[in-house]
């Protein structure tokens, strides 16, 4: 049984959007960079600056994503944006999911925090910026929530150096 052929829609906007993408593009034209599908679950990505808008899209209009379950990030160090984030989202009355996706580069990455929309992402976007160092502008207390306060870097991004603290062993049982 093979994978199921996934639908792009890039920029150009080839074929008809989602009614998920069509509800960002109404609020905020020009968000949406593309769309996909792939084992029945939509992903669409929209651009970094325009992350606040779409989420304020997604909770107040028809598909009322209620529920943010996770915000994730990958670390990409090849790729001109870096860190791609991703926003698991539900609507607890559809019971529809989609995936907000957006990327954040540069040394310093950094992208609005969904906070005002989503109250539940504070620890989840505190996290993000822990391990992998994005800055989140607009978040309530945007501090490490695992390592210590003077952890020095950011341990899940791909140049961090890998290395060890030396552990003392001993006879005595």
């Amino acid at each position: 049984m093979g994978r199921p052929a996934r639908k792009r829609r890039p920029e150009g906007r080839a074929g008809e959007l989602s009614d998920v993408s069509t509800q960002i593009e109404a609020t905020s034209p020009g968000a949406v960079v593309q769309e996909f599908e792939d084992h029945g679950e939509l992903t669409v990505e929209v651009r970094a600056d325009r992350i606040l808008e779409a989420a304020r899209a997604l909770k107040n209009g028809p598909s009322q994503f209620t529920l943010l379950s996770g915000v994730t990030c990958a670390d990409f160090p090849d790729e001109p944006g870096r860190f791609r984030l991703a926003y698991h989202l539900r609507s607890v009355q559809t019971g529809g999911r989609v995936r907000l996706r957006a990327w954040a580069g540069g040394l310093d990455p950094q992208i609005d925090s969904v906070t005002s929309v989503w109250p539940g992402a504070d620890w989840q976007e505190r996290e993000v910026f822990d391990q992998f160092g994005v800055r989140f502008h607009g978040h309530p207390d945007l501090c490490r929530i695992l390592n210590p306060l003077d952890w020095d870097g950011h341990p899940l991004r791909r140049d961090y150096p890998i290395g060890g603290e030396e552990v003392q062993f001993t006879d005595a049982v």
